[in-house]
């Protein structure tokens, strides 16, 4: 599995997990909600720095985003 659709799937998970949107979680990480679609569906590669924030919004470290599952 390519790590941008492991992340993806992880940030996915987390987000539905903590219930909330992908507008919500955009807002929170200051993002474009389309941006974090194609970060969601593996087409994006996005920065360390990006996935800091998401981390964040989502109380989260960098770590459960990249993690194998």
């Amino acid at each position: 599995m390519d790590v941008r659709q492991r992340v993806g799937l992880n940030l996915q998970a987390l987000r539905r997990t903590k219930k909330l949107s992908q507008e919500e979680l955009a807002h929170r990480s200051n993002v474009h909600q389309t941006y974090l679609s194609g970060v969601e569906r593996g087409r994006r590669n996005p920065s360390v720095m990006v996935l800091a924030r998401i981390a964040a919004a989502l109380d989260a470290d960098v770590e459960d985003l990249t993690r194998k599952r």
